[in-house]
């Protein structure tokens, strides 16, 4: 059974940092492309940063956060700094792309966590 772990959301003051944490068991990340989502109330799940060979970032975020990886530990990181307000929202790891559909697309990936809160105070 696979399964996606985030960890590291919480609280934090605009222009702090948090790093975001993507576990996975019962499925290899080395190979894979994995994915950052988020969801702010009200909104849809839009694409954050994703990695593969390389990374690729929504422009809303470019130059702030990144995403990496750590196969030894089968985990991928979303380190965000400079956060906003507007980062707020609910943050999720997907992995396992279908390659049906483009990389931005929910449609895309297979496998998903439950989410972590990320809220930036002004």
């Amino acid at each position: 059974q696979v399964q996606l772990v985030e960890s590291g959301g919480g609280l934090v003051q605009a222009g702090g940092s948090l790093r975001l944490s993507c576990a996975a068991s019962g499925h290899t990340f080395s190979s894979d492309a994995v994915a950052w989502f988020r969801q702010a109330p009200g909104k849809e799940r839009d694409f954050v940063a994703g990695i593969r060979d390389s990374t690729y970032y929504a422009d809303s975020v470019k130059g702030r956060f990144t995403v990496s990886r750590d196969n030894a530990k089968n985990t991928v990181y979303l380190q965000m700094n400079s956060l906003k307000p507007e980062d707020t929202a609910v943050y999720y790891c997907a992995a396992d792309r279908r390659y049906s559909a483009p990389y931005y697309s929910t449609l895309e990936y297979h496998y998903w966590g439950q989410g972590t809160q990320v809220t930036v105070a002004s």
